[in-house]
This record gives C-alpha cells, structure tokens and sequence, in this order.
C-alpha cells in the first residue's frame, strides 16, 4: 500500500541545530541521531581526557559525480591514518565520518542533523574539537599513488585492475558508474569541494568560529583551525560562505 502525500510529509520535520542551520529529517530516524550524537561527543571526550587534539575530517563519502563510495570509505580511513601519522598518534585523534554506523535509510539531509550538532558541542562554539580537516586532491591522490606524470592513466589502469576482484565495483557499472566518469573524478574533482556534505559542513565552522570571535573569552586566537589538502586555510577563505548542500527547512 502505498502513503499518502500527507503521510510523506508527515514523516518529515524541519530540525535546526544550536547555530541556526536547519535540516528537514526524517522523525523516526531523530532517536537514532541522538544516540550517535551522545556515542561519537562520549569517544571525542575520551580523546580529550587521554591528552590528545581531537580533528575533525570532512571528506566525501558518497558516489555523486562520478565516484566510488567503497573507494571513498578507503581514502577517508588513509586521509585519516596520514594526519594521525603527521602530527602523532599519541597526540591527535581524527574523527572520520565513515566510520559512523549506517542511519537507517538515512538522507543526506539526516547525517548533516548528526554532523552539525557533534561539530557545534552543547554551547554552540566546537568546543570538542580543536581542527577540522577537509580533504583535498593529495588525499585521494595518495591512495592511487599519483606522482603528477600520466595520472589519468594511472586512474585507468587502477579501474581496470580493481574491477576484476572487486564485485563491488562491478555492482557500481551495472548502476550507471562508467570508467570516463571514475577517472575525471578522481582526477580532477575528488576533494570536499565537489561534495553537498562539504559545502555544509563549511559553513557550519565559518558560523562556529564567528561565534567564537564574538565570545568575550575565546576570540580570534581561539578559533578552530581549519586545513584543506593538508594546508592551513588563509581568514580570507575560511571566513567566506559557500553554497549549502543539504541545509533547508522542510516544504510546507
């Protein structure tokens, strides 16, 4: 049996986070958001309370435009790895949204709602993390190995070798993924910048460290880091808007 439209549409809530961005979610799935909200802000903590920076990494997951998503989980853990192997395991934790278990039939717009408010703490000002990192080029470069010669090629020849052992990928063609698509991609557009998820997430920092430059006790010394393919991100570009992603209120 199919729901009616006011059934649809019952199903849905605007929810909006401490900072004022806003989400139309999904009203079953708000428990389950709230459980990973408390379970990854308990984990940061722990971090915290072993001495350690705790980073945040926004790094595409999904498919759109041409991706991988099993690929993407891949990067993310390796993006993750290679900022903890920079400034230390024993002295920095990253948390990397691919390790999140799986919402239920969750939208883009249901994982923003939990990233938001993990990013934002309970006052609004990020107060569990001490950096965000977004992923660029050299992240998904590492794991082809690209040195900067042929790396169209080097996409080419990877596709090609993985799509004979991984059924996955295979499963991916069979759904529209082509390798001209995989390999423009990876060559010119995998980085948090061609991702929705990315774009919100940096306005979520811009509206935490303008919060922070106008809290008496934290100011401009006191605000988040934020680094893009392993460089620090000038004031001129972190304190700029971008397009949202997923940020809206739901339809009347």
């Amino acid at each position: 049996m199919l729901s009616s439209p006011s059934a649809a549409q019952a199903a849905k809530s605007t929810e909006c986070a401490k900072i004022g961005i806003c989400y139309c979610v999904s009203t079953d799935l708000k428990p389950v958001i709230e459980a990973r909200i408390a379970q990854f802000r308990q984990t940061a903590a722990e971090q915290r309370k072993a001495g350690k920076a705790v980073g945040y990494l926004s790094v595409p997951l999904s498919p759109a435009g041409g991706g991988y998503m099993k690929l993407n989980f891949e990067v993310a853990a390796a993006a993750k790895a290679a900022i903890e192997k920079r400034y230390g395991g024993d002295f920095v934790w990253v948390l990397n949204p691919g390790t999140a278990e799986p919402l239920p039939k969750g939208s883009g717009a249901d994982y923003m709602l939990m990233w938001t408010s993990i990013l934002e703490g309970h006052d609004g000002l990020g107060e569990d993390f001490d950096f965000v990192y977004f992923a660029g080029p050299q992240d998904f470069a590492r794991v082809f190995e690209l040195d900067g010669t042929a790396d169209m090629a080097k996409i080419d020849q990877y596709f090609d070798k993985r799509v004979k052992t991984d059924p996955d990928l295979e499963k991916a063609m069979k759904a529209g993924l082509t390798k001209p698509a995989f390999r423009t991609y990876y060559a010119l557009k995998a980085s948090s910048a061609f991702s929705k998820g990315a774009h919100d997430e940096w306005n979520i920092i811009r509206v935490i460290n303008e919060r922070r430059r106008n809290e008496q006790r934290l100011g401009i010394p006191d605000q988040l880091p934020v680094l893009f393919d392993g460089r620090a991100v000038p004031a001129a570009n972190s304190e700029t808007v971008v397009s949202d992603g997923y940020v809206g209120k739901c339809k009347m």
